[in-house]
């Protein structure tokens, strides 16, 4: 039998152990969490779309890159949230399939990516978005609904931004429900998710949200697991409506059905004005 003060000491050094894991793995997490790039390779306009560059300041001193795609009649006005890789370049070419479709954008970097300032944090991202709320509502035209878009990483700013000033609709794109689900289904990043100080709990924020609410996700995703965007879905409360999208993976910049897939969207949306007047009716799915 193992003596008392072994005992305690072989628990001291374990959890000394545990601690200076969990300090390591707080220092690290950001390297995981976000891969941004520096600085401005395209615009809309090698797109052939007409743009405004804006610069948007936070509460806390960061200056945040933004773009501003107008629609001549727009149907919506999208704020967009893109995923944790790349910069507004890489996006360029997502962003720019949304105006055609009648829809104004307004998309913008987080902190430390691209023309942004500073450096992203879960915290610092909220932030961000807060700052991005004040500037999108400030100059809202009231008879245009405004719309969240999230992919990705995206879909927790989407979700965030819904909880501080819900939007008319919500549309959530490759998602997942928060960041611990996300870690399980990579093995190799499980167990360091639990000393995470990261959540991004897509799903728990947007549990007492009142707008209605889009979830599409493909059933080919090699990054985030369909399962993970069907278990998002399932943690929804309200509105809600489920998109398959047969064929497609995570960083498609055209989606395998485009006909199907703006249907869907632009269906979505038109359902989403016509809830604000009629009430909700019960969540449905969609295969694409």
């Amino acid at each position: 039998m193992m003596p008392c003060s072994r005992v305690a000491s072989t628990a001291i050094a374990l959890i000394g152990l545990l601690v200076a894991f969990a300090v390591l793995v707080r220092a690290v997490e950001a390297r995981f969490a976000f891969l941004p790039l520096m600085g401005e390779t395209a615009t809309p306009r090698d797109f052939g779309m007409r743009y405004e560059d804006l610069t948007i300041p936070t509460r806390d001193g960061e200056r945040l890159h933004a773009w501003l795609l107008p629609a001549d009649t727009p149907r919506a006005r999208i704020l967009y949230f893109h995923g944790n890789g790349g910069n507004l370049s890489v996006w360029a070419p997502i962003l720019a399939n949304l105006t055609p479709h009648g829809y104004s954008v307004l998309a913008f970097d987080y902190r430390g990516y691209g023309l942004s300032t500073g450096r992203p944090s879960e915290r610092g991202l909220y932030r961000d978005v807060d700052a991005v709320l004040d500037h999108a509502w400030h100059d809202a035209d009231s008879r245009t609904p405004i719309v969240y878009w999230g992919r990705s990483l995206g879909t927790a700013m989407a979700a965030y931004a819904a909880s501080i000033r819900p939007p008319d609709a919500v549309i959530l794109e490759a998602g997942f429900p928060d960041a611990r689900a996300l870690a399980r289904s990579v093995p190799p990043l499980a167990f360091l998710a639990l000393f995470s100080s990261y959540r991004f709990p897509t799903a728990e924020i947007l549990r007492q949200v009142p707008s209605p609410t889009l979830v599409m996700h493909g059933d080919a995703d090699t990054v985030v697991p369909f399962a993970l965007g069907r278990a998002l879905f399932d943690r929804l409360g309200g509105a809600k409506e489920f998109v398959t999208i047969h064929g497609g993976d995570h960083n498609d910049v055209v989606p395998p059905d485009p006909r199907a897939y703006w249907g869907a969207v632009d269906a979505f949306i038109s359902r989403a004005q016509r809830r604000r007047r009629d009430g909700p009716p019960d969540g449905i799915g969609i295969q694409l």
